[in-house]
């Protein structure tokens, strides 16, 4: 199965959970998450902040900035760019490209601070591979953060024992 393939098919799959259920089942992901020892150790955290078929993490941004970590938020710039920006609650948020909620605080170019990246996915594999959308904001932002421990959060749906891996795909160090 190629790429296009795959993301159709996990299209498919998450069209079979109502909302409600896909936010239950991003409880015990996010639950996970926050107990990484390397997401509990960090300063600074790359998060997402989720569409309505993703892990939901709207409640995990905001846990993270009350746990003093400093939470970064990603802002489509281009059709192959993104920027980081800080991320300090609710009231920072407003829609961007793809309808995704983006942050309109201070702009963030530390990167060797990161300490944690989460990252979200199409798919992942028991190696660490990751499929996203297919636009490739992450491949080409992840390679500027290599000290960061990167995490991909996904749906148990959204597991495959393999996937199609192309050379500028980053594997992930964990994958819950």
């Amino acid at each position: 199965m190629d790429k296009k393939d795959l993301r159709h098919q996990v299209r498919l799959m998450k069209r079979q959970f109502t909302k409600e259920q896909l936010l239950d089942m991003s409880q015990s992901v996010i639950h996970d998450l926050l107990v990484v020892p390397q997401v509990k150790q960090a300063h600074v955290i790359l998060m997402y902040y989720s569409l309505d078929d993703e892990v939901n993490t709207h409640n995990a941004v905001d846990r993270l900035v009350e746990m003093g970590k400093i939470v970064l938020l990603p802002v489509v710039t281009s059709a192959t760019d993104m920027e980081l920006r800080c991320y300090t609650g609710p009231d920072d948020l407003r829609g961007g490209f793809f309808n995704i909620m983006e942050p309109v605080g201070k702009l963030y170019t530390d990167y060797s601070k990161i300490d944690v990246a989460v990252v979200p996915g199409m798919s992942f594999d028991l190696q660490g591979n990751r499929l996203g959308r297919g636009k490739g904001y992450y491949d080409r932002f992840l390679p500027l953060i290599p000290q960061a421990y990167k995490i991909g959060i996904c749906f148990p749906f959204q597991k495959f024992p393999a996937i199609p891996v192309g050379q500028y795909d980053v594997k992930m160090d964990i994958v819950l």
